[in-house]
């Protein structure tokens, strides 16, 4: 993995056990499962959040749940 992602994925995963006070294993398993999925959860979360129910698969590959 590159270090750009580790160090994301360690980020992600401070935040996680700080805000829902996990223990360590358990904030690096759910960070590892937001980064590896994050297409999914785009897709989820603007079918969820947008006004019409259907998904353009057009529109998916500009968004990302992380800056590059």
């Amino acid at each position: 993995m590159q270090p750009h992602h580790l160090s994301r994925l360690m980020y992600l995963s401070w935040e996680i056990q700080r805000k829902r006070h996990n223990n360590r294993s358990k904030a690096l398993t759910a960070a590892w499962a937001i980064i590896n999925n994050a297409d999914i959860t785009i897709h989820y979360l603007v079918r969820k959040h947008g006004t019409n129910r259907t998904v353009p698969q057009n529109d998916n590959r500009k968004l990302s749940l992380f800056h590059s």
